[in-house]
Order: C-alpha cells, then structure tokens, then sequence
C-alpha cells in the first residue's frame, strides 16, 4: 500500500492506544535497511513507523554530497516507491532533530511537504521530532509549538519530548553523563506540556523519559521506571478529564527487557524506537559473512577470491537484510502489532 495518509496514520495510533499494542519505529540510513524495515513488518502483517536521522539522512546523500536534507528526502521518496508494494501501513518520521538544526533539517522538510501538499499530493514525511529535551521546558515548547501549529495544516504530526534519553543516539540531546534526575519526566512537566498543545488541532505525540537510555547497556546498568508514565497521564486526565491522553513514544528500547517493554504498553506507549538492535543485526550477518567467507573476499596468497560468493556486496547486503527484517519481526512480536495491521 502507499504510505499512510495523514488520517491512516491517526487511526494507526488509535488503534494501537486501543489494542495496548505499539509500533516499532525503525531507523534507516540507505536503501538496503529500509527494505529491511518494510519486509520485517510486512512478514509479521504489522503496521510500522520508518523513520530518518539527521546523521542518517548526511550519509544516504554519499560522501561526495554530504547533505542530510537530500539524503531524507532520496530515502523517504524510496520508502514511499517501496512501500506501495507491500499490503500494510507506513508512516515515514524524522528522528531526533536537535534545535540546531530546525533551521537547516526539519524546516526545508516541511517546505518539501508543503509543495507536495499544494501539489495535491500527501507530505513528504508523515510526523517529525523536535528533539529539545536539553533545553528547559519552556523553551522546549515555545520552539516546538509554532512547529506543530505549522504542520497540523498539512496533516502531519510532531513528536516532542521532555526529560533527557540518556546515552548517545546519532546527535541526540542526551549524553553519558546525564545528570540521573533529568532521566524522569515529572508529572508536572507533563501537564504542562499537554497544556501547551492542547489547543492546537492535530495530533501529536510526546516521548516522556522515565530512565531509558539510549543503546545497549550492561543487566543493572539501567533503571526504569514505566509507572512514571502512569502517573504522567493520570496526571494530564486529573486536570483536564477523562479524554486527556498522550500518545507516548518509548525511546532506547533496544536490549530493554520485555516484560517492561509490554509494561509500558499499558500507560499509552504506541511507538518504540529500535535503532541499536537492528544495527546490531545488520552488522552481525555481515560479520558473519566475512569470518566464513575470508578466503573468498580477501586475494589471499596470490588467490583471486570469489567475486560470486564472496566479495560482491549484494551477497553480504542481502544477507544482512534479511537479518535486519528478522529483528524487526522480534520487535513487532515485543510490542504485540503482529498480525494487527489495520491495511
């Protein structure tokens, strides 16, 4: 199917809030892990969230361009050709936009959808985060606000967040050595954030910290604390009624264990990033490969190696491919969206 309209793309994350079940939200970088994503959620008959960095967005336009804007929109415009071959439901997102670059990243993006709008024809990409989380709240939300005013008229979505993911994913506000406190949104912060976007007509969604971390980290390292999730929307229905509600987004996942990741289900989360565990694979099958195959990739002793099983790159890409979809089958199974595609 084509990728999701603005309307399919709300009544994904509806029907996700409803179910208890969430997306995985899968990074890509090139055209070989986009396919990836698309066959792991096509194979598992899930709907699912593609999404593109800054980071990965510079390295899909080539060393020789080096842009991150051309190499969005080259993969999203994949994505969407892809995509239309498959029988679920795409959302195409950009991941982790710092304030540095709103002006040189996500504005341009949202011009290129505007165009395509004015065109007759859907955005470029369905929803965008706004990564301001090291900034104080305020001025979190005043830069996020005008944002999501600007493309609710089109029918995209903005994700924000408030609290800081700890580690480092691809230029991502948190770092190794964040302060332990900023790891947990408070429930306060939460109200207020869901007062600041309340009034805006649209659909967005908030990514509330509560100890995740970016990566992948040692059993113990890490302390989550899901409830805090709990409290944040029971907090935004005390003030504002029953219908208040956040569609909450769930980053770091990768190597989170899944009980907590099914605990966190049942607060509101309908998206999780997972970007660290389908590198993981990629690479892993790729590494493979080599050590199995190093005699026919390497001229080794004056050898010519093997061009047919060897060292052509499609052979490996291929294999690393399909390592990725597989991984991406796990986190659809995790999140409880197999078969639950509502193409």
């Amino acid at each position: 199917m084509p990728i999701a309209t603005p309307e399919q793309y709300r009544n994904m994350l509806d029907a996700a809030q409803k179910g208890n079940y969430a997306y995985p939200a899968i990074n890509v970088s090139s055209m070989v892990t986009a396919n990836a994503a698309l066959k792991g959620f096509a194979d598992k008959k899930s709907d699912g969230i593609i999404q593109v960095s800054t980071g990965a967005g510079k390295f899909a336009s080539g060393l020789g361009v080096g842009n991150m804007v051309e190499g969005a929109v080259s993969l999203a415009d994949h994505v969407q050709r892809m995509a239309a071959r498959y029988d679920v439901l795409i959302a195409l997102h950009t991941d982790h936009c710092p304030p540095k670059n709103v002006d040189d990243f996500l504005i341009p993006l949202i011009e290129e959808s505007e165009r395509r709008v004015a065109d007759g024809q859907l955005p470029l990409f369905n929803s965008h985060m706004v990564d301001a989380s090291n900034l104080p709240l305020k001025d979190n939300l005043d830069l996020c606000v005008p944002l999501y005013e600007r493309m609710a008229k089109i029918g995209q979505m903005i994700e924000v967040e408030a609290g800081v993911v700890g580690g480092e994913e691809d230029g991502a506000a948190g770092s190794e050595d964040t302060p332990e406190e900023h790891l947990y949104t408070t429930p306060e912060d939460m109200v207020e954030v869901y007062r600041r976007m309340k009034d805006i007509d649209g659909v967005y969604m908030f990514a509330a910290t509560f100890g995740n971390v970016h990566g992948h980290y040692k059993p113990g390292a890490v302390k989550l604390e899901p409830t805090i999730l709990r409290d944040g929307q029971e907090a935004i229905k005390k003030e504002y009624g029953d219908d208040a509600l956040f569609h909450l987004v769930f980053h770091g996942g990768s190597g989170s264990p899944q009980e907590q990741i099914r605990e966190t289900l049942d607060y509101g989360v309908i998206k999780m990033n997972v970007d660290t565990d389908c590198q993981y694979a990629f690479s892993r099958s790729i590494a493979d490969h080599c050590f199995r195959k190093y005699d026919e990739i390497m001229m080794v002793d004056g050898g010519i190696g093997n061009k047919k099983t060897g060292y052509d790159p499609r052979v490996y890409l291929k294999g690393a491919e399909q390592s990725m979809a597989d991984r991406v089958g796990v986190a659809c199974d995790d999140l409880q969206s197999s078969g639950k595609s509502i193409a």
